[in-house]
């Protein structure tokens, strides 16, 4: 693999509160991402897969270890760090042209610049002429297409997307993760993509890293060998449906666990 982009190195989270017990989220789990790589992330509900996201963005500091972009130490929110929420995050009393623009304007770049990239990503993310349009005018996946060309606005070098498409019927899901990997091949970024749906996972991740149910912890570092450009047609192809079973096996003995409950080992 290509030298790390974003690094995690030993990371635990430990969550304390006053009359609770102390809650271990993530222990001791480390993992690499490659410049302009996409790599997803699956396991069971509850074991820290958000956490780990917010931590990268700066949002949770670590109880241990350290986060490293480029070998420099992430302690804090930053501009080459933007972020994608399941939720829509979008200011209900800005148009789409508004939202899009935010970022540039917050940073104090000159109105013609902040035009030519909100143009610029809004025709990318297929909404020209949609402008002048609110959010409560649009969709579910016209205001998650928004939401991605806000955060492309910005021009952050790593993208973080915690279950962006989560919310979305199953075919405006599909179109999405084309589009996705369509923007990912226009404007190369460094991708960590959370999400349930393995077939998700796998159809756009180079690589795949399962995690334990919690405490999280890396279970396994799963390579994706399937060629780009990539078409939904790949999700039913032999090598892709091996990796599948593979990885489902290991997330429902991990989910057993959570539970309480015995299943048959994965293949490791």
């Amino acid at each position: 693999m290509a030298a790390a982009k974003l690094s995690l190195r030993e990371i635990t989270v430990v969550f304390r509160a006053r009359r609770a017990p102390e809650v271990v989220a993530i222990d001791r789990l480390s993992l690499d991402v490659a410049d302009r790589e996409i790599v997803s992330i699956v396991g069971p509900s509850g074991c820290g897969k958000s956490t780990l996201l917010r931590l990268v963005a700066g949002l949770v500091r670590p109880s241990a270890g350290e986060i490293l972009l480029d070998g420099r130490v992430v302690t804090d929110p930053g501009a080459e760090r933007g972020m994608v929420f399941q939720s829509y995050t979008l200011f209900p009393w800005l148009t789409v042209q508004g939202n899009v623009e935010f970022g540039p304007r917050i940073r104090g770049m000159p109105e013609e610049h902040c035009r030519e990239v909100a143009a610029r990503y809004i025709q990318m993310v297929g909404l020209t002429g949609f402008e002048r349009a609110y959010p409560k005018e649009l969709s579910g996946g016209m205001m998650q297409r928004v939401a991605i060309a806000r955060a492309l606005a910005n021009d952050p070098e790593v993208l973080l997307m915690d279950e962006p498409f989560g919310a979305l019927d199953a075919q405006t899901r599909a179109f999405m993760q084309e589009l996705l990997l369509d923007i990912w091949q226009k404007t190369p970024k460094t991708i960590l993509f959370v999400t349930h749906d393995i077939d998700e996972a796998l159809f756009l991740g180079s690589r795949v890293y399962v995690m334990t149910a919690r405490p999280g912890r890396l279970r396994a570092e799963v390579s994706v060998a399937l060629p780009r450009p990539r078409t939904l047609e790949i999700t039913t192809s032999e090598e892709f449906v091996a990796i599948k079973r593979r990885v489902l096996a290991m997330i429902r003995e991990e989910a057993g666990k959570a539970l309480g409950m015995e299943t048959a080992p994965a293949v490791p």
